[in-house]
């Protein structure tokens, strides 16, 4: 059955409408995307199959152009258009972490970093400077490495933390495997990081790693 068929309260988008995107599942916010579905099958069934093909969300939206047009109901048009609706969420997170308001939470930032972080198949680690305010003044990408681990210089961080003036930074990497847990070696370079800032007046607030939908505050655990 179309679902143009079904009862009002039942169709994605109505239901998007009246209760918000939160109320609708991994299908059903797909289904809105896709707009129509195949020969027998409504939006909805074509989303929960792509959904299976791809092993969820997460990996469809992080396909290659190549994968995602050789599923069925998709192609070069829904690829582009996906490409502009991700890049839009990107830019929209960062608009939201330069208009000039302070950082409360490691929330706040933590899902700026995912995003920005989480995709990545080699650790990359980065930094969000901010002024005494703790509002953001830039971010940056500074190290990348293998699966295994990057290299963090403190000397690197704080040459660019001068630059910008910071007073205070929040630093990020993920880890490729999608577990957020600190390893020895994630909590080593955070005490080396901090005291190393505190010799230029400059605050570490906190380590967040990224995982796999996932996020851990150092500074929340108390290791910093």
């Amino acid at each position: 059955m179309a679902i143009k068929d079904w009862p009002p309260q039942e169709r994605p988008r109505e239901r998007l409408l009246a209760e918000g995107p939160n109320s609708l599942s991994d299908a059903e916010l797909l289904a809105i995307f896709l707009r129509i579905g195949t020969r027998g099958k409504s939006a909805v069934d074509l989303a929960r199959d792509l959904l299976c093909r791809f092993g969820g969300l997460r990996h469809l939206l992080a396909a290659d152009q190549t994968s995602f047009c050789d599923a069925p109901g998709l192609g070069l048009a829904k690829y582009a258009q996906l490409q502009a609706v991700l890049e839009m969420g990107q830019r929209h997170l960062s608009e939201r972490l330069t208009r000039g308001e302070a950082l409360t939470s490691a929330q706040q930032s933590a899902q700026y970093l995912q995003a920005r972080l989480r995709d990545y198949p080699y650790e990359v680690f980065a930094v969000l400077f901010l002024d005494s305010q703790h509002r953001v003044l830039a971010f940056e990408e500074l190290f990348r490495g293998t699966i295994n681990g990057a290299s963090v210089h403190p000397r690197e961080v704080i040459r660019r933390a001068l630059a910008h003036n910071a007073a205070a930074l929040i630093v990020s990497h993920n880890h490729p495997s999608g577990i957020a847990e600190p390893s020895q070696a994630d909590c080593q370079i955070t005490t080396r990081l901090r005291d190393a800032l505190a010799l230029v007046d400059v605050r570490l607030l906190d380590h967040l790693i990224v995982g796999d939908g996932d996020c851990c505050s150092l500074a929340e655990r108390g290791l910093i």
